[in-house]
């Protein structure tokens, strides 16, 4: 196996790549600014420059990678066309070239309340609205794939365990960026996570179960 990993230098891509290189994995990952992305990947990981919104670029970026791993995400921001061009279209380009590179598993991480049109964050230039439509361009996509929608991100991580359901049931709750990252990289070697999309929370009250069986439960 060898991943590639889009939005590498963000708060959660950052963890995917870490842990990623801490399992073994050899890990490719993608960035705008070398410079920065020296300073906050691990040494062991493979870096190429490239960008989501430059279809051209990825092809060769991702290179001899097998399967890959999307925490791409529009930044809040006063651009009020971010949303559509990094969660739906960029996320678009990567479905695209993934299928021509003949990727065998495809996560992404996405969001909760994607299905909820009313939900607060669309005041964000409709920002969950064009997660879901990159959620539904991968599920058509013919892709192996695993949409991971977390609650509110939380930098810091806890002793909490996760808790999985399946799509548009959990609607309020938070995650550690640590354990979303967790389930993204434990996705690809489970069988029972192919082709599901699954909300992830991390409650104090949470019984620990291991993460295929969490899969396999939804």
């Amino acid at each position: 196996m060898k991943a590639f990993v889009a939005g590498a230098t963000g708060q959660t891509g950052r963890r995917i790549v870490s842990q990623l290189v801490e399992r073994g994995i050899p890990v490719r990952a993608l960035v705008r600014d070398m410079d920065r992305a020296k300073a906050l990947l691990p040494e062991a990981a493979e870096l190429v420059v490239g960008d989501v919104l430059d279809a051209s670029s990825l092809e060769d970026a991702i290179a001899d990678c097998n399967v890959l791993l999307c925490a791409t995400g529009a930044a809040p921001g006063f651009n009020p066309f971010a949303p559509l061009q990094i969660d739906y279209l960029g996320t678009k380009n990567l479905v695209d070239v993934a299928k021509a590179k003949n990727i065998e598993h495809f996560v992404l991480v996405s969001s909760l309340c994607t299905s909820k049109l009313l939900h607060p964050l669309n005041l964000f230039f409709l920002v969950l609205v064009w997660k879901k439509q990159a959620e539904q361009y991968i599920q058509n996509s013919g892709l192996t794939y695993t949409i991971v929608r977390p609650g509110g991100l939380k930098n810091e991580d806890n002793d909490n365990s996760v808790v999985m359901s399946a799509p548009d049931t959990l609607f309020e709750g938070s995650i550690p960026r640590t354990k979303v990252a967790e389930v993204c990289i434990e996705a690809l070697t489970a069988a029972s996570s192919h082709n599901k999309i699954v909300e992830i929370v991390a409650p104090s009250e949470a019984l620990d179960r291991p993460i295929p069986d969490l899969f396999a439960s939804v």
